[in-house]
């Protein structure tokens, strides 16, 4: 099992430490709803070193993540990031990543810990083609998340750059809390706001402290995978493994948004004749109407039993205090407020379909 840089820190929270994709990763410290509630109303920062980073570089970075991606890279600038994912020949999704402008030649790829390994091959697979500098970064880097309202008020002290005024997925490299080139990113993956930030790991405690310190006034609190998921999941957004994955499509996915058919990338042909001809399911969101918690894989059926999709994400929503999910259903029960039944405990239990997201501030 991997450790991040920020292990020590997290045991000496007394956060409880689960196996997280080849990592020990605190999934929660004082409880997934206060947890949950801080970064909504105030702030928390998690620790999510175990993401990958991926450095592409030269003059043929481009041409090579071009291909590689759904979205179109080209619009990027430095300072600017995109949300991407990578197609598979399959017409599914090998993974979803952000795609960094670090300079006009140099990128880098922030992918999902469970799919590094995977990633990494299917990107040297694809440059035998172009032949772009590759370098795996993501064993020395780390990231802390600091999410929440309060995050630019909260770090404002710790840096020159003018935080509340940096736009949503744009990034600046910078001295932060003292140490020099840490890149402040303007992301996140709560829907609270607030920024992501990218730094050696020799230099993760520094900047972990002077967070906490700067934040105490603020209301900060560590926050665990857990929240990160409930969090995420309010939002609509998808997790990889659960409502994407390798056998499901960007359109299927309703990730058309990042699919760009004005230029030539991986099964670019095969995705553009499954939108036209549209695809047979659909991710929708829902919410429970009736008692009962959603979970991954539960069966979705019609008012007649009959079996339409499954479940992908579900939970009890702590900002709404209701029961929520998402999933894949047929066409014709995709429309919002369509009644929909998930099988929970050989239980046809109503749920309805609604927009994304779920909740808004």
């Amino acid at each position: 099992m991997k450790r991040t840089a920020l292990i020590q820190k997290h045991v000496d929270l007394n956060a409880k430490i689960v196996s997280f994709a080849g990592y020990e990763m605190p999934v929660q410290y004082s409880g997934v709803n206060l947890e949950h509630e801080a970064v909504r109303n105030k702030l928390g920062i998690f620790d999510v070193s175990h993401m990958g980073e991926f450095i592409v570089s030269g003059k043929k970075a481009l041409a090579l993540i071009q291909y590689a991606t759904s979205n179109d890279a080209s619009k990027l600038f430095p300072g600017k990031i995109q949300y991407s994912c990578l197609p598979n020949r399959q017409n599914g999704i090998v993974d979803d990543l952000l795609v960094y402008r670090l300079e006009e030649e140099k990128f880098m790829l922030v992918v999902n810990a469970s799919n590094m390994g995977k990633d990494w091959a299917w990107l040297l697979e694809l440059n035998e083609i172009f032949h772009a500098d590759l370098e795996d970064v993501s064993l020395g880097t780390s990231l802390m998340a600091v999410q929440g309202p309060l995050a630019s008020k909260a770090l404002q002290s710790l840096c020159s750059v003018n935080l509340s005024e940096m736009e949503y997925y744009t990034f600046q490299i910078t001295e932060f809390a003292g140490v020099k080139d840490v890149i402040v990113s303007a992301t996140g993956y709560t829907g609270a706001g607030g920024f992501e930030l990218y730094c050696e790991n020799e230099d993760a405690e520094q900047i972990w402290d002077a967070v906490m310190l700067a934040g105490a006034e603020y209301g900060i609190v560590p926050a665990g995978l857990a929240a990160r998921d409930t969090l995420r999941l309010e939002m609509g957004f998808c997790l990889y493994g659960n409502d994407i994955n390798e056998h499901i499509s960007p359109n299927e996915a309703g990730l058309g948004w990042i699919t760009k058919y004005s230029k030539v990338f991986v099964n670019a042909e095969d995705l553009l004749l499954e939108k036209l001809n549209k695809p047979t399911r659909r991710l929708v969101g829902f919410e429970m109407v009736d008692r009962g918690i959603p979970r991954k894989d539960y069966k979705i059926v019609d008012a007649e039993g009959n079996e339409i999709g499954f479940v992908t994400s579900g939970t009890q929503s702590p900002s709404l205090k209701k029961a929520i999910g998402m999933g894949y259903v047929k066409p014709e029960f995709t429309a919002p407020d369509t009644n929909i039944f998930v099988e929970i405990r050989d239980k046809n239990v109503l749920a309805k379909v609604c927009k994304l997201p779920f909740y808004t501030s």
